[in-house]
């Protein structure tokens, strides 16, 4: 799709499609530290990685319906990593992937700022739904013009999880969802009318789904005998402005991962 059909579309649908964004090497080097940050969680790093791992170890979260199971080599039932540029070199060179940026940029514009670095593992067996929301709905940050990039770290298919959109809810405004994880075979919604219109966007590995910060959204569980991996990352504009709720801190400080004169972080001061 040419550039300009890129944007339309997304501007129209509410998400894009980008085929083999990343190439079978760059898949496998991600496969490769996915693989290490599971070892991280089970304490098994080199004493060299000590530092890094005691980071992860606080950010990652183990699938909550798996209990205390193992999926082979004592390795835990991961769910899912945030901020995983703050131990992860891959992951951290990852969300500046030139193709990566050049889409983003395209969608909304030359300055970039990362609100979001995460991984979800959607393990084997365990791999549980997530229930349909808009990622806007939990996120301090107004107007809700953020972007979310899903890139398929192996193929991203039905039966292990993919995800599932409705096309053009990104207009629909500002909704309530309720709780996100859900149980392996609960529905992704209560609300019938909306999942009627569910579609799912089956990724090969390496291909991604670009979409808005108010597109409704969910993925159903993993049933299959192979995990599906997702690295995160959500970016916005400097017209976006940072909007702390519930007693969270006045100022937070983002990555800049392009534009903004060369700048590496940016700190947005909640207006008072």
């Amino acid at each position: 799709m040419h550039k300009n059909g890129q944007k339309a579309f997304f501007e129209k649908e509410g998400y894009l499609v980008v085929e083999n964004l990343l190439s079978t090497e760059e898949v496998k080097t991600c496969q490769a530290e996915i693989h290490r940050l599971h070892q991280f969680a089970a304490g098994q790093e080199s004493n060299t990685e000590k530092d890094r791992a005691d980071i992860a170890r606080r950010h990652v979260q183990r699938e909550p319906f798996a209990e205390d199971k193992t999926q082979g080599n004592r390795l835990p039932v991961l769910r899912k990593a945030e901020n995983t540029r703050q131990y992860s070199d891959v992951f951290r060179d990852l969300a500046q992937h030139p193709k990566l940026i050049a889409v983003v940029q395209e969608l909304i514009g030359p300055d970039l700022l990362l609100f979001r670095s995460t991984l979800m593992f959607k393990p084997a067996f365990h791999g549980s739904s997530h229930g349909l929301h808009q990622d806007s709905a939990y996120w301090p940050m107004e107007p809700p013009n953020l972007v979310t990039v899903s890139i398929a770290l192996n193929d991203a298919t039905p039966e292990n999880g993919c995800f599932k959109v409705i096309p053009k809810s990104h207009l629909w405004g500002m909704q309530s969802w309720g709780h996100i994880a859900r149980q392996q075979d609960a529905e992704l919604t209560d609300r019938k009318e909306v999942a009627e219109r569910q579609m799912d966007v089956p990724l090969s590995a390496g291909s991604a789904l670009f979409f808005h910060s108010l597109m409704v959204h969910g993925s159903g569980p993993n049933s299959t005998p192979n995990p599906r991996n997702t690295a995160l990352y959500a970016y916005f504009s400097p017209q976006v402005r940072y909007v702390p709720k519930g007693g969270k801190p006045a100022e937070k400080t983002f990555p800049v991962v392009a534009g903004l004169g060369g700048k590496t972080e940016l700190t947005l001061v909640a207006q008072t």
